[in-house]
């Protein structure tokens, strides 16, 4: 009998010690941060007041959920680089383990986000860039490419010949600096096509509106308009209405796919948009792959389409 218990204690000692063996294996086997701590991505955007760049946030946010050991913050400049510069400061001194920022100023913003780089907190730029290369990853549809297209469906539009109209976006952007050259690149293959004037709209509907309607009162005469945004297209729009202009008789061209573009195609009141996703899916995958040790590439080009009337319906827009 007395042989029998100790038969079963040793038959016990012995399955035990397999098993704990077994979890301690596979402890050491998935990455340390899944179970010792969290992976914290603080995003420093620039301006939620903009449409796009607050569905920017909400969609980075949302791509990230599939990853439960990664938490995610993100912070609002109210597009004022003094408080983006803060702001990235403060997510540094949080302990933050990956730095998000789309920088309104490629130069003045450069510093801090060098500094958060060489302090060895990986750094991932989201649509916009800055000088240097201090930085792990940059992710963007090619403003450049987008806007060379533009052009060419501008001067298509207007049979090769009349004046535009370039609404601007944050002029300090790279975003709105590579819209720009580029479009301004393209329009010298066509000599009977020009730029009436160049107004900024900060890629907001209302400031569109503003400065499209000022440009009528000083009695500006333009042909066509180039937004770089769809919600700036849309403040050109109210402005043209306001003066009893036609937005159907001004061909515009825009950037985003918006669900305003799509209506605005289909009711022939704006020629063409060009989708710019957001990017929210393809950094949450490079986040992941840095969180896991993984080697990123530096550049990203997520690609971008355009849309018109002969395909404007198969399309959905951004939002």
């Amino acid at each position: 009998m007395f042989s029998k218990i100790i038969g079963h204690f040793l038959c016990a000692y012995v399955l035990c010690s397999v098993i704990g063996a077994a979890m301690i294996g596979a402890a050491l086997s998935r990455p340390a941060f899944a179970e010792e701590k969290t992976f914290l991505v603080g995003f420093a955007q620039d301006n939620m007041a903009e449409q796009w760049r607050s569905q920017q946030v909400y969609d980075l946010e949302l791509a990230l959920k599939k990853y439960p050991s990664i938490k995610f913050i993100h912070t609002d400049a109210r597009g004022q680089v003094a408080k983006a510069v803060s702001d990235i400061e403060g997510l540094r001194d949080m302990g933050i383990d990956l730095l998000v920022v789309s920088p309104q100023n490629p130069v003045l913003m450069e510093p801090i986000i060098s500094a958060v780089y060489q302090s060895g907190t990986p750094v991932v730029l989201l649509t916009r860039y800055i000088q240097g290369d201090n930085y792990t990853t940059f992710i963007a549809p090619n403003d450049y490419a987008i806007a060379r297209e533009a052009a060419d469906e501008i001067s298509k539009s207007l049979g090769g010949t009349g004046d535009v109209l370039i609404l601007q976006g944050l002029s300090t952007a790279s975003t709105a600096i590579d819209r720009t050259h580029g479009f301004l690149k393209q329009l010298k293959n066509y000599k009977n096509v020009k730029v009436a004037a160049i107004v900024p709209g900060n890629y907001l509907r209302a400031d569109a509106v503003k400065v499209v309607a000022a440009a009528l009162e000083k009695g500006l005469h333009f042909d066509a308009i180039y937004s770089q945004s769809d919600n700036m297209a849309e403040g050109a729009r109210i402005a043209l209405r306001a003066f009893g202009i036609d937005p159907k008789t001004i061909p515009i061209v825009a950037i985003d796919y918006i669900a305003l573009a799509k209506g605005a195609i289909k009711a022939g009141e704006q020629v063409a948009s060009f989708t710019y996703p957001t990017c929210g899916q393809e950094a949450s995958e490079v986040i992941w792959s840095i969180a896991n040790g993984k080697t990123v590439e530096k550049k990203i080009i997520v690609a971008s389409q355009k849309i018109t009337a002969s395909n404007v319906d198969e399309i959905e827009p951004l939002f």
